[in-house]
């Protein structure tokens, strides 16, 4: 009966399954992994030693346990979901596949009367996500001076700093192509000429840039301002100088589905302190821990905003975007955090700018 999905092309249609199964022993590393690259499944599927399917995991799952302090070299059944929807390939019908796939189901597991995996299907145009075009616009900081890297930054906007032969601000662009967004504003002062002829209107690169002309510094928020008033759809905004790999379309259904209004992603340092930490109660020696490691999550400089925050920003006002941040949290908006597991390297530094050159090649297409 499972060969009967077949005929719904169009609406769902079967794909590899063994290629997205992990066994529960499996790190969440591993889980990721497979859920990069399972035939664009998007899912890993967590089976036992007699191949009965015990929980799913998918990219969102992965980043939530982030969030509650997890780490990926923890077990995948850590971040696992045990209440799973699955079809049993007896029941298998166009209308309940239909019925599933309106209440948000993307990925419906086949099993069979044991409980054991047979089958996966995919809703229409999910594996295919990545590569249709999105209405949400993309703005990027480009008007810094680059002080930090100087004297690369004298002549040249840091954003135009090459990394293994392309300018920095051209690999963004296409890392956003990539995921379907085709609509740019560049926000430009400094050596802003040098920028505007490299990219142009986009017509090159096959999308449409505009530029945000600022005549005197406004901050990595003030810019925005300039915008114009009729975008409806959510912005994606880039500082110009950080190159990641994250997956933005993962991002902007984060977002959407926990109905913010500004997403705000986040990555893990680790501090490494190399002493005895000592604590105390009172004079007394309660614990002692040698050269402990202190994780925290840092802002990563990629957001997502709604469009009526725009009208929180006062015209040729110097802002940054951790204000704004506060400044839309006092005002009641719902803002939320979404951790990056991906590659992530701000460029803003002369050893920044030197390692991109050394890892980007390698990590660009993952």
């Amino acid at each position: 009966m499972i060969t009967l999905v077949e005929d719904f092309i169009g609406k769902a249609y079967m794909v590899d399954f063994k290629k997205a199964c992990i066994n529960y022993s499996s790190s969440a590393l591993e889980a990721l992994e497979v859920i990069n690259s399972s035939n664009h499944a998007y899912i890993a599927l967590v089976v036992d030693d007699s191949n009965l399917l015990i929980g799913t995991i998918t990219d969102g799952d992965i980043r939530r346990g982030l969030l509650k302090g997890k780490t990926l070299e923890a077990k995948a059944t850590d971040f696992m979901n045990r209440n799973f929807d699955s079809i049993d390939q007896r029941e298998v019908s166009k209308s309940l596949i239909n019925q599933k796939f309106k209440n948000g189901i993307n990925q419906l597991p086949v099993i069979d009367n044991e409980g054991k995996i047979v089958g996966l299907i995919m809703r229409e145009g999910q594996t295919k996500e990545c590569l249709s075009t999105k209405p949400n616009s993309v703005v990027i900081m480009a008007g810094g001076k680059g002080s930090r890297l100087k004297p690369h930054t004298n002549n040249c906007p840091k954003p135009m700093l090459h990394v293994n032969g392309k300018p920095i601000i051209e690999i963004i662009i296409r890392n956003c192509i990539d995921f379907g967004l085709t609509k740019f504003f560049i926000s430009v002062n400094y050596l802003k000429e040098q920028i505007i002829n490299h990219l142009g209107d986009g017509s090159t690169l096959g999308v449409d840039i505009e530029y945000l002309y600022e005549d005197m510094p406004l901050g990595t928020a003030g810019s925005l301002h300039l915008l114009p008033k009729d975008i409806k759809e959510t912005i994606l905004i880039l500082n110009g100088d950080v190159l990641t790999n994250l997956n933005l379309h993962g991002l902007i259904n984060f977002h959407q589905e926990n109905n913010a209004d500004i997403t705000l992603c986040a990555r893990e340092e680790s501090t490494l302190i190399p002493y005895g930490v000592i604590k105390l109660d009172g004079i007394n020696v309660e614990e002692l821990k040698e050269k402990p490691i202190h994780s925290y999550l840092v802002n990563a400089g990629i957001y997502l905003i709604n469009p009526g925050i725009l009208r929180l920003i006062e015209s040729n006002s110097y802002l940054d975007m951790p204000n704004l941040i506060l400044k839309a949290k006092k005002n009641g908006s719902h803002i939320i955090a979404f951790p990056i597991h991906e590659y992530w390297i701000d460029v803003g530094r002369p050893e920044t700018l030197k390692q991109a050159h050394n890892e980007w090649s390698v990590n660009d297409n993952i």
